[in-house]
């Protein structure tokens, strides 16, 4: 009994200072937030919690969540997500004065504390800070990695990649006796050998799984790098909380899986060194470069100059390269399979679209074909509307006080702009806010998609000095795969069952995918 007695005493002793320093810290955190003069700070939902804040209503599917809450709250909420004071956007208006008329206040990223383990200190583009380097680093990513010019020098290696799917697909249907094919797995294949070729050249070094099993292993690395990338560490927002990301193994996995992408890095860098020494020629105007990305960030790395004095060591490069894929293929894929979901889901939407190509194409879609597939078009932006990669753009910071719909934003708060909400918001798109009409597009005519970041209804790829620079290069991607597989298969779910309908389930992570596999049955055509 004195044993359990001197337990209890130990325990108080120990906890109740713990929390006072906690519930301090806490009241500290919100002062921070009331400081700016009597100045209104946006509503905040109800159901915060001490310490914890508004953090355990966000639940599995975030961007569901915050967009409920913006129904009864607004469409500028202040939540308090742990420590972390964070404004959240869910309208076109806020967005448009977030990232337009105020983009410079909004225009910095907060230290994440995943980002800044996967991204070798934030040496990127995609997570630096704003400041003179992140502008001078994007300068070269939109000039000399994806610009118009440096997309076409691999629109060979797209063709291919597309006939490989195709053939996958031919192969699988093949095999399977009921002709049923995992499209999600294979459009996993296509989206990492487009963005690998790019990035390392034709040596991809397993990712396009033709290695004889390699492939597999380094897919299965780089999902775990993604998912670690969606993943919000409770060191990052309940700072005490530290404890918990090492017992569920976290910790271990960031560490490991940050060592092997290294790993990977490191030897594609060298490899590509060692082919160029004693052949390296730069590339003049007008000259077919096939360079890939590695061997461009290679050649200005020797010229200083060229890069506004940003100095392009093997770091950088390295941080740069992991932007491109991870931008390049978790995203691509989680497109082409919403989209393919969807219209399995709508079959006369299917059928108005392979109609519209079968049409246009004689014997395989080229790049070429493109430009005379305007339903295309739509039903691609319509599926970015409903489905975008990142619901929840990647978080904004600001850099100084400023305003956001009148509401009073006090410098260094962290800003989440919810493009799922706003690509859903009836107000804008009316009561079928919610269906799949790619017609709602057909005004659009070839709809380019590099003029999204105007129309702040549905911001798939973000706006303003933070937007994605890489829609152009995932475009013609995406355009000639999607095409290809509905010019060349009818498709339908297994079973032949009607409705045919498609599980649309979730699951959240650095793009929200499908919760389960896409198995459809692929019929070639013509019979």
């Amino acid at each position: 009994m004195a044993a359990a007695s001197l337990v209890a005493l130990l325990l108080t002793v120990l906890i109740i200072p713990l929390l006072s320093f906690l519930l301090i810290a806490a009241k500290r955190s919100s002062s921070r937030l009331q400081r700016g003069d009597g100045r209104r700070l946006p509503p905040s939902p109800p159901g915060g919690l001490p310490l914890l804040g508004h953090l355990h209503l966000l639940g599995r599917l975030p961007h569901r969540a915050l967009g409920s809450m913006a129904a009864s709250c607004g469409p500028v909420m202040l939540l308090r997500l742990g420590q972390v004071p964070t404004v959240v956007a869910s309208s076109a208006a806020a967005a448009e004065e977030a990232m337009k008329t105020r983009d410079l206040a909004f225009a910095s990223r907060p230290r994440l504390l995943m980002a800044d383990r996967l991204y070798y200190g934030t040496r990127d583009m995609v997570f630096a800070p704003s400041g003179e380097r992140w502008r001078q680093l994007r300068r070269v990513c939109v000039s000399r990695l994806l610009s118009p010019g440096r997309v076409l020098c691999f629109r060979a290696a797209r063709e291919q990649e597309v006939a490989a799917l195709l053939g996958r697909v031919r192969a699988a249907a093949a095999a399977d006796g009921a002709a049923v094919v995992n499209l999600s797995e294979l459009l996993i294949t296509y989206s990492n050998a487009v963005i690998s070729r790019a990035t390392f050249g034709d040596g991809s070094y397993g990712l396009d799984g033709d290695d004889g099993g390699g492939g597999t292993k380094l897919r299965k690395v780089f999902g775990e790098f993604e998912e670690l990338l969606g993943t919000v560490p409770m060191a990052e927002v309940v700072p005490w909380l530290w404890p918990v990301d090492v017992a569920t193994g976290l910790e271990r996995k960031a560490r490991r899986t940050s060592e092997e992408i290294d790993r990977l890095l490191e030897r594609v860098i060298a490899d590509h060194r060692r082919r160029r020494r004693g052949a390296r020629r730069v590339v003049g105007d007008g000259e077919d470069d096939r360079r890939d990305f590695v061997d461009v960030l290679l050649d200005l790395s020797e010229t200083e100059e060229e890069v506004g004095g940003v100095q392009l060591d093997t770091v950088t490069i390295k941080a740069t390269v992991v932007d491109m894929l991870v931008a390049g293929t978790d995203t691509s894929y989680s497109l082409l399979e919403w989209a393919m979901a969807e219209l399995i889901n709508h079959p006369t939407q299917m059928r108005k679209l392979q109609d519209e190509i079968r049409a246009a194409v004689a014997g395989g879609v080229t790049e070429d074909d493109l430009p005379r597939l305007p339903y295309l078009k739509a039903v691609i932006k319509e599926t970015l509307r409903l489905h975008p990669p990142g619901p929840l753009l990647l978080p904004r910071e600001t850099l100084e006080d400023t305003e956001l719909q009148s509401y009073h934003v006090p410098a260094r708060t962290r800003v989440v702009i919810n493009a799922w909400a706003i690509g859903r918001d009836p107000d804008t798109w009316g009561e079928n806010a919610e269906d799949f009409m790619p017609e709602r597009f057909a005004a659009d005519g070839e709809a380019e998609y590099q003029k999204m970041g105007l129309d702040f209804r549905f911001l798939p790829f973000g706006a303003g000095r933070r937007g994605c620079p890489g829609v152009g290069f995932a475009v013609p991607a995406n355009e000639l795969a999607l095409a290809s597989l509905l010019y060349h298969f009818d498709w339908e779910v297994p079973g032949g069952g009607r409705p045919a309908v498609v599980d649309m389930t979730e699951v959240n992570g650095l793009a929200v995918r499908l919760k389960k596999a896409l198995l459809l049955v692929a019929k070639p055509w013509p019979r």
